[in-house]
């Protein structure tokens, strides 16, 4: 059995996320251009999200889960999920 060998990247760093509307997520350098690597999502529920290329996607997340997105922000309108932490 042959298996699909995984591109792993590091995480190096993360922030609590509190979901805002105008507010984007700071990455601790300070860099707010930089988008995230990933979100957890601590709390089930709907996650509405600003992405890098500023569309505006809605999901609905399990508790648990670590989502590969490249997002800028967590909007609190639309967003029900808690305990949200974003990594760079």
């Amino acid at each position: 059995m042959e298996f699909n060998k995984l591109s792993l990247t590091v995480l190096d760093s993360g922030v609590a996320v509190t979901p805002h509307d105008t507010n984007n997520i700071v990455p601790p350098s300070g860099d707010v251009t930089r988008p995230t690597r990933s979100l957890y999502v601590g709390g089930a529920g709907t996650v509405t999200m600003l992405m890098s290329d500023n569309s505006v996607v809605q999901i609905t997340a399990i508790a648990g889960v670590l989502l590969p997105f490249a997002i800028k922000r967590v909007n609190a309108t639309g967003t029900a999920a808690t305990l949200m932490v974003a990594f760079f």
